[in-house]
């Protein structure tokens, strides 16, 4: 009897389908959404270990403080609309109030 996959493992296995086409980019759009802490923990693992390789990611996240650990520049959007952009580290402070809630 064939087993379903857990949420963590269906999207572990998107990211590696994703990377079996040795992409320039990656586009990963709320990767960790819903899945268990310890899964999260893995997925940003392994997020880190690609762009350490040379790999270019475009990250759509709500989690500032995990994808601060990934990303180098950030875009923050309000209603599609593009309301700050720069450095990653620019996003603390007053953006982070205004914008992301933090």
């Amino acid at each position: 009897m064939a087993r379903t996959l857990s949420g963590g493992e269906q999207q572990m296995l998107a990211i590696a389908r994703a990377l079996m086409t040795n992409p320039r980019l990656l586009i990963l759009d709320e990767a960790t959404e819903g899945l268990a802490p310890s899964v999260r923990q893995e997925i940003w693992a392994a997020i880190r270990a690609l762009k350490g390789e040379g790999l270019s990611i475009l990250l759509i996240d709500k989690s500032l403080r995990e994808i601060a650990t990934v990303a180098d520049r950030a875009v923050v959007l309000e209603r599609g609309a593009t309301v700050w952009s720069g450095a990653m580290a620019g996003v603390a402070g007053e953006v982070a109030d205004r914008y992301l809630g933090v």
